[in-house]
């Protein structure tokens, strides 16, 4: 098959070859069937080979099966880069949102629990999160508690008296990503996010309250605290203001600096510096800061929800599932040729997804995987997977993190109403509350590929296997 002017060899039923050719040093390796495949954009094959140029990339560049095109890297890709072989860093590869990531909380309830208080509940979460552009929240940080906040992640949250301990055991890095050096953090972007600790944001953010409409995987389930109606909360939201000012200005850094170390840019969005540099390190040190404030963030966030369901449902009981982040580039060990290497994996818009028995997942949940959360488009289903051990040599033990994009937010408001998005599935049952129609038109359900597609893609290629599937009742987004 051609893709613009790359050929693809197919490897299996869900995976596809692009030989190295030109710049490339390694091939690009795509999960995806068929029809995911026609479907891409040719922008995204394009991406995927330049990544593949990129000094130091060990074995393959690699694609997700809801890849979309994206900044310099492709929305879904995953690429693992050796410091001792030249390996870069990239803001690109990272993105702008640093950290952007999922929750999940079980709630104790079923669905007929939440049945008759579903609109208060929607009314009330809407009421108690801030979101939306520029939304605010009522916690202000002076810069002793940016400092402490950006060193310490969800752990500096819970010791502020945004949840319990307990909460840290279920979050990646057990809520706090060592290496963060908020001296690297500017000004400007302190600035941006001293009022926007606990907030949602825009764009495709939201809080999801769900039900467990199908098991797949009954013992995994099991291990996971779900059954069939159970009620959970997605939360999915990232960085804010301080992720995208620490990528918006290391971008540019990295631009002025390529030449300097002798990399040569297929596209300047590719900007990167090599891992042992000062600017590498630099960019590490804020970007590490960048997701504590995710994690902080979504700690705080995590707080309100306990608060508006102990007002409405005072029987519930939030416990934390999980928490794993997909816009981040993290030092892991991997078996590459045989050896075990120490690799820099950037992940933008793609799912950390250790397989059983690895020793970065919650003790409770080792025996079976860590939990892989992959949220739908506004309104459709979301699911939860489980990483698998093939998963390592596959792609480095990662998955995909969403249901990807179908159409750009532009084309979306061409061909929907968000008053009519919000009626239609009002009638489904599905409660939204949003401050803007023009957002719920461009996250609209049509605007994504089908995340069923997307997972049943994942699951085939061996990146992760299906545990439940989740319905959507209450949706508060930007």
């Amino acid at each position: 098959m051609k893709k613009g002017e790359y050929a693809l060899e197919r490897e299996s039923e869900f995976s596809w070859r692009m030989d190295p050719s030109g710049k490339m040093r390694v091939p690009g390796i795509i999960y995806a069937d068929e029809s995911l495949i026609r479907d891409m954009d040719d922008k995204v094959f394009e991406q995927l080979a330049n990544v593949a140029s990129l000094p130091g990339i060990v074995q393959a560049a690699y694609a997700m099966p809801d890849a979309h095109w994206g900044y310099g890297f492709p929305i879904g890709g995953v690429a693992a880069f050796d410091p001792d072989e030249g390996g870069v860093v990239s803001a690109g590869g990272v993105g702008f949102d640093i950290s952007c990531g999922v929750r999940c909380l079980r709630t104790g309830l079923t669905v007929d629990d939440i049945e008759p208080h579903k609109k208060k509940l929607a009314d009330q979460l809407y009421k108690h999160i801030p979101v939306g552009v520029g939304s605010t929240g009522r916690i202000h940080l002076n810069d002793k508690g940016m400092q402490a906040m950006l060193r310490g992640g969800a752990r500096w949250a819970v010791e502020q008296g945004f949840g319990n301990p307990e909460d840290l055991e279920h979050i990646e890095e057990r809520g706090c990503m060592a290496g963060a050096d908020p001296a690297e953090v500017s000004d400007r972007a302190r600035k941006r996010q001293q009022d926007e600790m606990g907030t949602l944001g825009s764009g495709n953010h939201y809080l999801e309250v769900q039900r467990v409409a199908e098991i797949y995987d009954r013992n995994t389930a099991a291990a996971f605290g779900l059954q069939v109606d159970d009620v959970v909360v997605f939360i999915h939201c990232g960085s804010r203001g301080l992720g995208h000012q620490i990528g918006t200005e290391f971008l540019k850094y990295m631009v002025l600096a390529a030449s300097q170390h002798k990399i040569e840019l297929p596209d300047r969005e590719l900007a990167c510096a090599p891992i042992n540099s000062e600017l590498g390190q630099a960019y590490l040190g804020a970007m590490r800061a960048g997701i504590n404030c995710a994690l902080a963030n979504r700690q705080i966030i995590t707080h309100l929800t306990r608060e508006v369901f102990a007002d409405v449902l005072p029987k519930a009981d939030l416990t934390l599932l999980f928490d794993v982040s997909h816009n981040t580039c993290k030092v892991e060990t991997h078996r590459v040729q045989g050896g075990e290497r120490k690799l820099y994996v950037h992940r933008k818009g793609a799912t950390r997804a250790f397989g059983p028995g690895h020793p970065e997942i919650p003790e409770t949940l080792r025996a079976v995987g860590q939990p892989v959360l992959i949220g739908g488009s506004m309104g459709t289903e979301s699911h939860v997977l489980v990483g698998t051990e093939q998963g390592a040599d596959l792609s480095f033990h990662s998955a995909c993190h969403g249901a990807g994009r179908a159409m750009s937010r532009h084309q979306a408001t061409k061909q929907w109403r968000g008053r009519s998005v919000v009626d239609e599935l009002a009638e489904r049952g599905i409660q939204i509350r949003s401050p803007s129609m023009r957002g719920v038109a461009e996250e609209a359900p049509g605007a994504y590929k089908d995340v069923r597609a997307v997972v049943d893609a994942a699951e085939k290629a061996g990146l992760a296997r299906k545990v439940v599937r989740l319905e959507p009742h209450v949706c508060v987004k930007g």
